[in-house]
């Protein structure tokens, strides 16, 4: 995947790239399903995708512990923890 500078100087016509052998690479929008939209470049063109940064538990700090038939208890239990 191209960075940002290397698309830079591409345009720029620093950098010549072959004709007719690599995809077109352009300005993506990129929306999630809570609502939150950036843009990228991408090969692809727009998305949209279930789960973003902005709603994912991991990175919001809002992650659960999901218990399974007591299997925290259970461990905790198991190794004294309170």
């Amino acid at each position: 995947m191209l960075n940002l500078q290397a698309l830079y100087l591409m345009k720029m016509g620093v950098i010549d790239m072959k004709k007719d052998m690599h995809p077109e690479y352009k300005l993506a929008t990129i929306s999630c399903a809570c609502g939150n939209t950036f843009q990228t470049y991408s090969t692809v063109g727009d998305l949209k995708v279930e789960i973003c940064s902005a709603c994912h538990p991991f990175f919001t700090g809002k992650q659960k512990l999901v218990d399974s038939a007591g299997r925290v208890e259970k461990f905790l239990k198991k190794y004294n923890k309170k």
